[in-house]
């Protein structure tokens, strides 16, 4: 018979157990020489031996944190969704309303149970960027995206494939049109721009308001088109401008001879003042409905946030593919955002002609030179919220006061802080136009080529001593830095302010779209409406700094350190802003209208009535509420009740002298005032 051995006897003991001692050793392949042991005592049941559990403890990695945060943020997203979906349909409502009080009823609910139906057609024509893009050729990459947006919706293959994503986004850089095997395609119908993503809506709020006044498909008509060619390259490819034409008079045609109210947007106001005078001219290089055309078919344009003397912002993304919250992101991460993102972002959008129809028009006589702007005397802190039932500025801007701010507005880029506020006379510049490239910088070139590329550091150094650039100025400047672009861009837009308009030059399409290069229609009837938002710190002008060696291969960059001694300087972030929308100055958006077309001037010989609606932006009193109904943010404002309800009244039968006239707030008949300009 075999001996007993006594219990624990047989046990193997580890080595780094003690004697007279049992351990248990939990071994483990992700460990490695850098984790540390953790040993847990504990008798056993007989308490004659004490057993050892040695556990080895994994190192927590940044990776680890980064995939439990992630899990984390996914796990509390999809519980709110399903919580939402959960919950009663009114129960967002019932709780915004308990904190915030009785809600406003929607304008097209309101002017429904008022008696307004729907009378005019409604013509929607987007802006840059808002338009829904689909994929109908492509190369290899793109087998499996036929007829997906590429551009609107969920944006999953920037993701996935980024580099063919950028690929097909991009036009020819010669042409300007499609590159070879690709062909890219507006999508059509109101879904083009009703949303820009899942729930960022454009145009859906709109819509669904005229649907309450008894609006559809068939009497509102969205005339989506490829937003990043030309315009008339757009007719070109697309007979996107002959489509707009044979459906407004198709909807004119089947609406009881009303005519159509158009209501573009940001880009879409440009393209659209391109489309009258396309419409009106002779074929083939117009469509031929001849001088009476807009007259016998439109009854009013509703702009909305119209850059109809550019935007400053079109400079820098130009420029350095920046803007204010691209400036501080790239302070931030300088390396990584430069090499990884804007040199490619650059590489694409300098391919699109379109971007240059929002550069600044005008040139000083607008905008401002070295010791002069309009916006002179704007200071930053005095402009208080209000909503849009508060008093109405008169058309002389009387009520506002005046102020001691000397910012001056027209450097609209000045390399260095100091060089934006010093005097005039102390500022000597290099001229940089006539400066040799050289010393190219292929070596930092190796994985996107720009233009830079063989701009070289001596043209790099010519920009960058001229020191301050002026509206005029800038345009040299561009044809310096992005010389195939703007040779593209100089056959299809022009900038300056035309000496005589019956001059036969001036019948050529690349005047069409600046209106202080071209006439209205003869169309005395039709009216004409500014509406944008104010209240919004808005880009106006900028301080550069070169980049460091490192990341000369886009060699500009705002200085996001460059800072106001006070609010009431404008400076943040290296940024100058003015009144505005947040991407359209007041000025440019309200000139025209207040001064340039008010009554009958040269640019508007037929006398057509034109008014300023200006709504001041609120934010959302909290998050239940979106993102407001009352916001005057350059997109949110599409969702903004008082202008919905302006256009809605247009479009039942009303005048621009039946909603008010001109609403104001700005100080944007006194900065029209100082602009000398033949009228």
């Amino acid at each position: 018979m075999p001996a007993k051995r006594r219990k624990g006897s047989d046990t193997k003991k580890p080595s780094t157990s003690q004697p007279g001692e049992s351990s248990l050793l939990l071994s483990s392949s992700s460990y490695n020489k850098e984790d540390k042991p953790l040993v847990i005592p504990r008798n056993n049941k007989n308490k004659r031996e004490e057993n050892v559990l040695v556990i080895y403890k994994k190192k927590w990695s940044c990776i680890d944190s980064c995939c439990w945060s992630i899990g984390f943020i996914c796990c509390f997203w999809w519980w709110l969704l399903f919580l939402y979906n959960a919950m009663p349909a009114s129960f967002p409502q019932y709780v915004t309303e308990a904190i915030t009080g009785p809600s406003a009823h929607p304008p097209g609910l309101k002017l429904h149970k008022q008696g307004f139906v729907a009378k005019h057609p409604v013509i929607f024509v987007p802006g840059i960027v808002t338009g829904g893009l689909e994929l109908w050729q492509g190369h290899q990459c793109a087998d499996d995206l036929f007829r997906m947006r590429l551009w609107g919706g969920t944006f999953g293959d920037v993701y996935k494939r980024p580099l063919c994503w950028l690929e097909h986004m991009s036009l020819d850089n010669e042409t300007g049109l499609d590159p070879p095997g690709i062909k890219i395609r507006p999508v059509s119908g109101l879904v083009a721009a009703d949303y820009f993503t899942a729930g960022y809506f454009v145009w859906a709020v709109l819509i669904a308001n005229l649907a309450r006044i008894g609006y559809e498909e068939k009497n509102m008509y969205m005339a989506a088109y490829d937003w990043r060619l030309s315009f008339q390259n757009s007719e070109v490819r697309d007979q996107t401008l002959s489509r707009i034409k044979s459906n407004i008079e198709l909807m004119v045609a089947t609406n009881g001879g009303n005519k159509v109210v158009v209501i573009p947007h940001s880009m879409g106001v440009l393209y659209f003042l391109h489309f009258m005078k396309w419409v009106e001219a002779p074929a083939p290089v117009g469509g031929g409905g001849g001088s009476h055309w807009c007259a016998n078919h439109i009854k009013a344009i509703m702009n909305i946030g119209g850059p109809f003397l550019g935007v400053p912002k079109a400079v820098t993304a130009v420029f350095s593919s920046e803007a204010r919250e691209i400036a501080v992101a790239r302070a931030l991460a300088p390396g990584r955002m430069d090499f990884q993102t804007l040199q490619h972002v650059m590489r694409m959008t300098r391919t699109w002609d379109s971007t240059m129809s929002m550069l600044p028009k005008g040139g000083n006589t607008i905008w401002g030179d070295l010791d002069w702007s309009p916006e002179e005397d704007y200071k930053c802190g005095a402009h208080k919220l209000m909503n849009n039932d508060s008093q109405i500025v008169g058309q002389t801007g009387e009520e506002s006061s005046e102020n001691a701010n000397s910012v001056n507005y027209g450097r609209i880029i000045s390399f260095g802080k100091d060089l934006a506020q010093e005097s005039s006379s102390k500022i000597q510049r290099m001229e940089f136009r006539d400066a040799l490239k050289g010393n190219n910088l292929a070596n930092t070139c190796r994985d996107v080529w720009t233009e830079y590329c063989d701009m070289g550091i001596g043209g790099v150094k010519a920009v960058a001593d001229y020191k301050v650039y002026t509206a005029d100025s800038i345009l040299d400047m561009l044809h310096y830095v992005a010389p195939k672009m703007m040779k593209r861009g100089g056959s299809h837009f022009s900038y300056g302010i035309a000496d005589n308009l019956d001059n036969i030059e001036y019948e050529n399409y690349k005047y069409w779209s600046n209106p202080l290069e071209t006439k209205l229609p003869n169309a005395p009837e039709v009216e004409i409406f500014s509406m944008y938002g104010v209240g919004i710190p808005t880009e106006r002008a900028y301080v550069y700094k070169l980049s460091s060696a490192a990341e000369c291969y886009i060699p500009f960059q705002i200085d996001s350190s460059a800072e106001g001694e006070n609010e009431e300087n404008c400076l943040h972030g290296g940024v100058y802003s003015v009144d505005g929308d947040e991407t359209v100055p007041v000025l440019s958006a309200g000139y025209m209208c207040a001064k340039g077309w008010r009554g009958k001037t040269r640019f508007n010989p037929s006398g057509i009535r034109t008014y300023i609606r200006e709504y001041v932006h609120a934010p959302p009193a909290n998050l239940l509420e979106g993102r407001g109904t009352q916001s005057g943010a350059h997109v949110d404002i599409m969702g903004n009740f008082a202008l919905i309800e302006d256009i809605i009244r247009v479009a039942a039968g009303a005048t621009g002298e039946d909603i008010g006239g001109d609403k104001v707030h700005s100080d944007i008949f006194k900065w029209s005032e100082k602009i000398k300009l033949k009228l």
